[in-house]
């Protein structure tokens, strides 16, 4: 039994260790749409973890600076191949997050 335990927790240290932790930054966005844009990068081997309260109170900071009230994710990533390997599969990706701007902006 102890043996197993051992196992399942090598195991479990294993999986942790292949996760990379990002921190988005804002890499675009639009006072008058009322969206900001945070993204990162990462290599095609990399499982990419964010902190997404994190995120949402920095792209929440970018809007109360515009005059909105809050931000809140769209939901969704967009994904683009930066470099291609030798046979053709992406090397490396850059993925952006966008967020909605919430209220009406102080003009």
């Amino acid at each position: 039994m102890r043996a197993k335990i051992a196992v399942m927790a090598v195991a479990l240290v294993g999986l942790v260790g292949c996760s990379t932790h990002r921190e988005l930054l804002v890499t675009g966005g639009s006072r008058a749409d009322g969206i900001v844009e945070l993204g990162y990068e990462r290599n095609e081997f990399q499982r990419v973890q964010f902190d997404a309260d994190a995120a949402e109170a920095l792209a929440a900071k970018r809007c109360k600076g515009w005059g909105y009230e809050d931000a809140e994710s769209f939901g969704t990533e967009k994904s683009t191949c930066t470099s291609r390997r030798g046979f053709g599969n992406c090397g490396g990706r850059q993925v952006m997050i966008q967020y909605q701007c919430l209220g009406n902006p102080e003009r």
